[in-house]
């Protein structure tokens, strides 16, 4: 690592000292920034809120992550190229083509490339460049004649001859689209024609050499042989049982048709058992027996012999209606040369221009001229790359301090009003939005890292309206209540673009959001216990009742009938039964009412200053540890699992504390200025306040009179 003077500066932001990118001299040392002082070493190249296609070309190796090296060498050449470093700050999406430095070699290149650019483009005479102008290479080179990509099209050339062949080319052998769009052939191509071409036209030769023998039927040769081979093994099968039948003359039976497989098919439609019949013998088996060509033939082959007594025995032997085994070997010796030709048959892909047409090319002029053409392409091949490195220019222009912002800084995620590149977009869910969402890449890694981050969570799964295309992207709540966030909750996500998602919670991680969150926490938790039980025991009583009335009315009619058998006097209520539930029942409320009164004497017992501290003590008692883990909680909230867990290596804490939690996640609130009725027609209507004021004085002083007579309590009166 190079070592200087240069001189940096730092700032303390979310708990980290960060360097801080102020000026182009800070980019064109950026490699003598310690990388142990860097926010981030790697992150994904998919999922961000950057133009892909940019981190794509800073991404040198393709392997789907941006690390420190490949930044440094991204921002060095870019900083290199241009006449003023400081211009990466302002981060404009126009690029001036007199930022160029045009003093070294490679920026008077780029800069004659983007001059082509504009010319390309109809804007000849212009002095800037939009990546939306250089990335559309195929407007750029659509009207050029060569474009350095080694690929030539119909417009590299005005000869219709040349056309053709390059057609007939794309057709054999395949195309490839040029930098223009345009399908065209490369050299690899041309050549793989021309080498087609030559093993044809050299196969083709050796029929002509030896016509006869090789095409000893003439120009049903070849229809002949497709047909001798279609019968080939049910002949050879024929013979093969008429010598079995000559070996052993019992087994001639055995080796014709048996009468017991026809018998399974007679019952149904023969027709449809051609397949089945097929398998039986070709013909009648005797010893010693020629093959029949005009009858006696198994009717699923009849047609194959008939045509191979057209094609090939009328031909060989003359007015014959069946051949010998021997005559039939002497047939397959005729075909075995075409067969050997055919085997080796080379140059298909061209076969289908005719072996006139390929001699022609073969012989012709213009295959050399078509690489003549290519040769001329390829000169161009550095002037083309270089429009395509104006390209990469006007990219790094643009997006590159955006990316260092938040790969070395995360100066974007802790400036309000501004979104890092890992923001996806704005979740609106009861009544807040979150601007801390992001999408996930792998929730497998999602779930071992989040318990890290100290955030309250939600997990959504989001359905875009416009393209119905999927995603799942994380939520941090960090500030409000939680009261009505459960699984399944629908929301509504606003993408980057504006673009709104059908949003639905599919996951929670509880964690603490607040202090005032925190202090009615332990209340809540009372509350939906107390909830819950009494749910429980009301369902309970529920079931018991049903059970009972149930099983009463089924024993009514048992009952009836035992009372008409025995009418025996109902027992009498045992009072004495009843004594110890009755004095239990006394004691627990004695017991709690003398707590209670103990409680209140000692309460009204203090000074009239101490009861304010005394209650604030209580709810201290009961909320304050909950606070105080919520408090610690919240100072050390750390976005650094998520990312992580998206594919970033971060190398410094991202801290969320209170305070910037609070930036992060905005409750509703009314317009400034807003008018409010208060008057909300579904409200409880309100009860004379009087009465009530009378009834709880009445009741105030019976408890104070009852706590005074027991002696709890001394009143001047």
């Amino acid at each position: 690592m190079k070592k200087s003077n240069h001189i940096w500066s730092f700032s303390t932001v979310g708990g980290v000292k960060r360097v801080n990118l102020e000026s182009g001299s800070d980019l064109i040392h950026l490699e003598e920034l310690d990388p142990k002082l860097w926010t981030a070493l790697s992150c994904p190249v998919n999922g961000l809120e950057i133009d892909k296609k940019t981190l794509e070309i800073i991404d040198a190796d393709k392997d789907g992550q941006i690390r420190v090296p490949e930044i440094i060498e991204a921002v060095n050449w870019i900083t290199s190229i241009l006449r003023n470093p400081d211009d990466l700050l302002k981060q404009e999406a126009v690029f001036s083509l007199t930022s160029i430095n045009d003093s070294t070699e490679l920026g008077k290149n780029l800069l004659d490339s983007a001059k082509i650019i504009l010319k390309n483009l109809g804007k000849e005479g212009s002095t800037i460049l939009t990546v939306e102008e250089t990335s559309d290479t195929e407007k750029i080179f659509a009207g050029t004649k060569f474009n350095g990509d080694g690929i030539i099209t119909e417009d590299s050339t005005s000869s219709t001859e040349l056309i053709a062949l390059l057609n007939e080319i794309i057709q054999t052998s395949g195309s490839i689209a040029d930098r223009g769009g345009k399908q065209g052939i490369t050299a690899e191509n041309l050549q793989l024609f021309i080498e087609n071409c030559e093993k044809y036209s050299a196969w083709y030769a050796k029929k002509e050499a030896d016509i006869k023998t090789i095409f000893p039927l003439g120009d049903i040769t070849d229809g002949a042989y497709q047909n001798f081979v279609s019968i080939k093994s049910k002949v050879d099968d024929y013979f093969i049982r008429c010598r079995l039948a000559a070996f052993d003359t019992q087994s001639t039976e055995v080796l014709n048709l048996q009468v017991a497989r026809v018998e399974t098919i007679t019952a149904r439609d023969l027709s449809s058992c051609i397949e089945e019949i097929a398998a039986y013998p070709l013909a009648k088996i005797e010893a010693h027996k020629s093959l029949p060509v005009s009858t006696g033939i198994n009717p699923a082959w009849e047609k194959a012999i008939s045509d191979f007594k057209t094609l090939t025995v009328s031909v060989l032997f003359p007015n014959k209606d069946t051949i010998t085994e021997t005559e039939w070997n002497k047939i397959a010796e005729t075909f075995a040369p075409y067969a050997q030709w055919k085997s080796e048959k080379e140059g298909d892909l061209v076969e289908g221009l005719g072996i006139e047409r390929v001699r022609a090319i073969l012989v012709g002029t213009e295959k050399n001229q078509l690489q003549t053409l290519i040769e001329q392409d390829k000169a161009l091949e550095q002037e083309a790359t270089n429009i395509i490195l104006v390209d990469k220019l006007v990219r790094y222009h643009r997006d590159m301090f955006t990316l260092l912002k938040n790969f070395v800084t995360f100066f974007d995620f802790y400036t309000p009003g501004s979104k890092a590149i890992f923001q996806a977009g704005t979740l609106y869910i009861d009544q807040r939005s979150c601007d801390l969402c992001i999408k996930v890449s792998d929730m497998a890694k999602h779930a071992t890292m989040v318990s890290f981050s100290g955030m309250y969570l939600m997990y959504c799964d989001c359905t875009s309206r416009a393209t119905n295309e999927k995603m799942t992207i994380v939520a941090a709540l960090t500030n409000g209540d939680i009261d009505n966030l459960v699984v399944g909750k629908n929301a509504l996500f606003y993408d980057r673009n504006g673009l709104d998602w059908d949003a639905t919670v599919i996951k929670i991680v509880d964690n603490p959001i607040s202090i005032r969150q925190a202090f009615f926490s332990p209340y809540r938790k009372v509350s939906r216990f107390i909830e819950t039980q009494v749910n429980k025991m009301a369902a309970a009583q529920d079931d018991k009742v049903n059970a009972d009335l149930t099983k009463g009315v089924e024993s009514v009619p048992v009952k009836v009938e035992e009372a008409k058998a025995k009418k025996d006097p109902p027992a009498p209520f045992d009072v004495g039964k009843f004594v110890g539930i009755f004095a239990a029942i006394g004691l627990a409320v004695g017991a709690i009412g003398t707590a209670l009164a103990s409680v209140v004497a000692g309460f009204l017992g203090l000074t009239w200053w101490k009861m304010p501290i005394a209650f604030c003590g209580l709810l201290l008692l009961i909320s304050g540890p909950s606070m105080i883990i919520a408090y610690l909680k919240l100072r050390k909230r750390n976005l650094a699992p998520l990312l992580d867990a998206n594919g970033w290596a971060i190398n410094a804490s991202a801290v969320v504390n209170i305070q910037f939690g609070n930036t992060l996640t905005h409750l509703a609130e009314l317009p400034k200025g807003a008018k409010i009725n208060l008057n909300d027609p579904f409200t409880k209507k309100k009860q004379p306040i009087l009465p009530a004021i009378f009834i709880l004085s009445l009741l105030a002083g019976a408890a104070l009179y009852f706590l005074w007579k027991l002696g709890y309590i001394h009143l001047p009166f």
